[in-house]
């Protein structure tokens, strides 16, 4: 009897040993593919989400009207987001590859960050760094409207390049870039509102809205006076601007 007591004894202490190594076992595994799968996590939180990339295949669906036959040709690039965002850029360079003007039409999907500083990409592209670069420097009268002019913080009286910006809620559109022409203020804003009165629509891309508003834009197109005519012009002395662009 004592014997297969201990013979019992011995099999329910195996038995307990096995069921504890086994439970032992299994958390084991459950935490080793716990494991396996945090690299998988870390990896989809630094994968960069898509952003803007040229698109090749699509056209043009701005231009600028020629003051003469032998001005220049912009470069025109075209970029998209994943999210709807369009951005056709036309860019001028001059001597020693010297940017000379930018205009970019962004025509506003998903992407649009209504709490990004309005100013701030075109900080960047102006070589700034940052929107604080920045300061309003008045307003100029165009087809699209009042558009507002930036210039680089410390460069009042001084002809140093200058920003502008056009943003409208319907549609979604924000017209924007610099000039570095002209060698007064004056002639840099005429300059400005030139390039804007210029600017046409090609293909709205079934979009009516967008076509609505050059077609209504065109009725208030004006010649260029790049001589920096006060017609043109809200005033010299309009450089400062109240409330959010």
């Amino acid at each position: 009897m004592a014997l297969a007591a201990f013979a019992d004894e011995v099999v329910g202490t195996l038995a307990r040993l096995f069921a504890y190594v086994g439970t032992l076992a299994l958390f084991a595994i459950l935490g080793l593919a716990a494991l396996g799968q945090l690299p998988d996590l870390r990896d989809d939180e630094a994968t960069p989400k898509p952003g803007w990339s040229v698109a090749e295949r699509s056209h043009p669906a701005f231009a600028l009207s020629k003051l003469d036959s032998t001005e220049k040709t912009a470069s025109y690039t075209i970029f998209r987001h994943p999210e709807g965002g369009r951005r056709d850029v036309m860019r001028w360079i001059g001597e020693a590859d010297k940017p000379l003007a930018e205009l970019e039409i962004y025509r506003e999907g998903g992407e649009f960050d209504v709490a990004r500083p309005a100013a701030m990409d075109l900080a960047v592209r102006m070589g700034l760094g940052t929107a604080s670069a920045l300061e309003q420097a008045g307003l100029i009268e165009t087809k699209f409207g009042p558009v507002a002019l930036f210039r680089p913080i410390g460069t009042m009286g001084t002809a140093s390049c200058l920003g502008y910006l056009k943003r409208s809620e319907e549609p979604g559109l924000q017209i924007s870039g610099f000039s570095c022409q002209g060698d007064t203020i004056p002639a840099q804003r005429a300059a400005v509102a030139c390039t804007l009165n210029r600017l046409t629509l090609l293909t709205s891309g079934n979009e009516p809205k967008l076509a609505d508003l050059f077609a209504r834009a065109e009725l208030k197109r004006r010649g260029c006076d790049l001589a920096g005519s006060p017609d043109w012009l809200l005033g010299a002395a309009n450089a400062q601007l109240r409330g959010t662009l």
